[in-house]
């Protein structure tokens, strides 16, 4: 899987996910998705797609768990550990599809509650936890009354190239991004998050553009499925009228077969040299004062 190739194919799902209250009705859903995915995958055409398999498998934030604080009051049963039920089934999923798969849960360490993307290989071994570093708290989102921030970037190969999860709020925190580009090579961000149409809803789309045109990246811009959420998108390293952002569904489920390309990647940075160009250090950088 980690061969450097000059294409990875990845299936984005912006699945729509019930109200969840109890274990039993979590893993009931996590089987639905698994179906759905499995489903989808069933009709992937080699031939048409240009491609022999699917790379990796892409959900939302919180995937598992119906984003409420209704829901959230019920973390202590619905919050799970890295060795836990739905863990277990995306395991034996991404072995027997033979697929990588990054997926959304409420996780549980040392009592303490995080909301994490959980990356798993074909092979099904643990390729990562990232657990979200900044807890949003405005509009619709509560999440500082539930959650803790987590304390550690997650950096993994597929195909090779190298990708990382971020979660919804963590995109409009230009640091973090800016980290995984030039530290960490990242080729693609999955920005995965639980969108609601509040007042914040319609600047999401211009903050993960600007992530990626400025890192010169893939961006997975991807959000749950149902009346209150939707609009994910999919950004090239360059985005303009030939390479446009490819738009999911408003509001329905949408499941999105997308390609990213090493030559996209290093096009845009030899056609436009904003990486090249930027200042070794700016902080030190005098201040006219006339």
């Amino acid at each position: 899987m980690n061969v450097p190739s000059n294409s990875c194919r990845l299936l984005a799902c912006q699945l729509a996910v019930p109200m969840v209250r109890t274990a039993k009705q979590k893993q009931a859903h996590v089987d639905d998705v698994i179906q759905k995915i499995s489903d989808k995958l069933d009709r992937f055409d080699p031939l048409e797609e240009g491609q022999e398999q699917v790379d990796l498998v892409v959900l939302p934030e919180l995937s598992t768990i119906e984003y409420s604080r209704e829901t959230f009051s019920l973390l202590p049963e619905l919050a799970e550990t890295l060795d836990g039920p739905s863990v277990e089934k995306m395991l034996e999923f991404a072995v027997r599809r033979k697929t990588a798969i990054v997926f959304g849960m409420p996780r549980i360490s040392g009592g303490r509650y995080y909301i994490s993307q959980i990356a798993i290989s074909a092979e099904g071994e643990l390729l990562g936890c990232y657990d979200k570093l900044h807890i949003c708290q405005y509009g619709a989102s509560m999440e500082k009354e539930y959650f803790d921030r987590g304390s550690n970037l997650s950096v993994f190969s597929i195909a090779g190239f190298v990708f990382a999860p971020i979660i919804c709020y963590d995109i409009r925190i230009p640091e973090l991004s800016r980290t995984l580009t030039l530290k960490h090579k990242v080729d693609c961000i999955l920005h995965c998050g639980a969108y609601f149409r509040d007042e914040s809803f319609s600047t999401w789309h211009a903050f993960a553009t600007t992530r990626s045109m400025e890192n010169q990246i893939y961006m997975v811009s991807l959000n749950r499925a149902g009346s209150q959420y939707g609009e994910s998108i999919f950004c090239p390293p360059w985005v303009d009228d030939e390479q446009p952002i490819e738009r999911f569904s408003k509001f329905g489920e949408d499941f999105r077969f997308l390609t990213i390309n090493r030559s996209e990647i290093l096009e845009a940075r030899a056609k436009y040299t904003f990486l090249q160009d930027r200042l070794e250090n700016y902080e030190s950088l005098n201040v006219w004062s006339g």
